[in-house]
């Protein structure tokens, strides 16, 4: 580890000296069903999100937490996996996974590492920068994450809920944070007339493990036209195809960026505070603006002669034609040839594709179940985001029927509606994880109330035993009350 690091660190443990962090452990010990302590929150996901709702919620004296990630150690998320762009598109001042204390932000681990001149001269931020820096989060703090191990199952039990692994373990848990990205809501989504029989050999998604070097001298179409495609379009042309044919349904790229306006603390704090009806407005205006490609990613690819960019051309179907795949091109039905085709057509919203709510999710609120928007504003898509509450809980459709589902946080994309976007990019981390530890806390404050009063009630350290006035009669009065 560089010697500004090692120094660094030891000021993070300063910092947290000075702050009494974290705070010291003071929820109830629970027994589970298998006569050992319940785990207070099961984090699933060891990404960003992951690590910024563990981090907060340690911080907060909540340390029976367990963190579980399906990847091999540094390669959770999509930062060095399915993320295939040069750079962040977020600026290098943003602060990261600080939750309020400098010597947590990036520069401060940046500048650790590289000094003061290699902060002024880093443009934006590389992927492997940003994993680095998550990965020394999450060990600074001595988050608790458990990689290799997979979630298959979350179902209810008797007020707790029962977290099933891979192998077959049950974990016992009184709260779950689904911390699992954008991929989390709903999988991948995938155009109608798009066949999935051209999967594995013909096809993936851009969310999906790609062996771009088998793409050398292949032909390659790429759906899409937001970031994803260009990036994806850049990497296959800069792993040797001999060309990629982007086809985009707009016959005008976006320009501007609402996202980067919207990321301001009136946003984070203030979304889930409006009434329904301006929260769709916002849903809807967001909507109508959609976010173009970085100009980094459009250079990127435009830097290649075999790059070809088809505006307002929509792939209305895609089969297997041989050894090949068979487009149909919108709007007159002409036909093209490729060897392989990505698509990068984004994410579905769609609770009962998450496998491990399979128990759970038929009960769960939509904003379709909760808000009729007015004529003109219908968002069939939007509407399918499922309904959350303040703490990032899902809520029931049918009051009484699923009280488990108050238990599972979904701390990903799926909270954008009812939350605003501070669960899904970059600037708004810091701010949802402190939302979702504190709601996690005010809860576990009202379900161990308890124990929390005998705790008060046995703290029995007179403070007056070395003056005049200590009285051991008053101390035993204050005994017996």
């Amino acid at each position: 580890m560089p010697q500004g690091l090692v120094a660094h660190e030891r000021a993070v443990r300063r910092d947290f000296q000075l702050l009494g962090l974290p705070a010291r452990s003071w929820t109830a010990t629970v027994d589970g069903p298998d006569g050992r302590r319940m785990l207070d929150v099961v984090v699933v996901g060891a990404g960003m999100y992951g690590i910024a709702a563990a981090a907060a919620l340690w911080l907060r004296g909540l340390d029976n937490i367990v963190v579980l990630d399906r990847a091999e150690q540094g390669r959770e998320g999509p930062w060095l996996t399915t993320a295939r762009m040069a750079m962040l598109r977020s600026p290098k001042s943003l602060p990261g996974v600080d939750l309020g204390i400098p010597s947590l932000t990036f520069r401060a681990w940046y500048t650790a590492r590289d000094g003061e001149d290699g902060w002024e001269a880093l443009g934006k931020i590389s992927n492997a920068d940003w994993m680095a820096y998550l990965t020394w989060i999450r060990q600074v703090i001595g988050l608790p994450v458990r990689n290799d191990t997979e979630v298959a199952a979350i179902r209810s039990g008797d007020g707790h809920l029962q977290v099933v692994l891979g192998d077959g373990v049950v974990l016992h848990a009184r709260r779950v944070v689904l911390a699992t990205g954008r991929l989390g809501v709903g999988g991948t989504h995938v155009p109608a007339g798009i066949d999935r029989g051209l999967w594995p050999d013909r096809a993936a998604h851009a969310a999906e493990a790609i062996e771009f070097d088998r793409l050398a001298g292949c032909r390659v179409a790429v759906l899409g036209g937001g970031p994803s495609a260009w990036d994806n379009a850049a990497t296959a042309l800069e792993h040797g195809a001999a060309a990629v044919d982007l086809y985009v349904r707009r016959e005008v790229l976006p320009q501007v960026n609402k996202f980067r306006a919207s990321a301001t603390a009136g946003f984070f704090d203030g979304w889930a505070a409006l009434p329904l009806v301006e929260r769709w407005r916002l849903i809807c205006f967001l909507d109508d603006h959609d976010t173009p490609p970085p100009h980094e990613s459009v250079l990127r690819a435009l830097a290649h002669p075999g790059f070809a960019a088809h505006l307002g051309t929509s792939v209305l179907s895609a089969r297997r034609d041989g050894d090949a795949v068979e487009l149909v091109l919108g709007p007159d039905g002409r036909t093209a040839s490729t060897d392989f085709l990505v698509v990068a057509t984004g994410y579905a919203i769609d609770l009962a594709q998450v496998p491990e709510l399979a128990e759970l999710s038929p009960h769960a609120a939509t904003w379709a179940d909760a808000y009729e928007p007015p004529p003109g504003l219908e968002r069939p898509e939007r509407a399918a985001f499922p309904f959350l509450g303040d703490g990032f809980e899902l809520t029931e459709r049918v009051p009484g029927e699923c009280p488990a589902l108050a238990r599972v946080h979904l701390f990903n994309h799926g909270a954008f509606a009812s939350l605003g976007a501070i669960a899904s990019d970059i600037p708004g981390v810091s701010s949802g994880a402190t939302r979702l530890a504190t709601r996690i806390a005010q809860a576990f404050f009202a379900e161990d109330l308890g124990h929390v009063l005998k705790v008060l009630a046995a703290f029995d350290e007179p403070e007056l035993e070395s003056t005049p006035f200590y009285s051991a009669e008053q101390v035993e009065a204050q005994r017996s009350l």
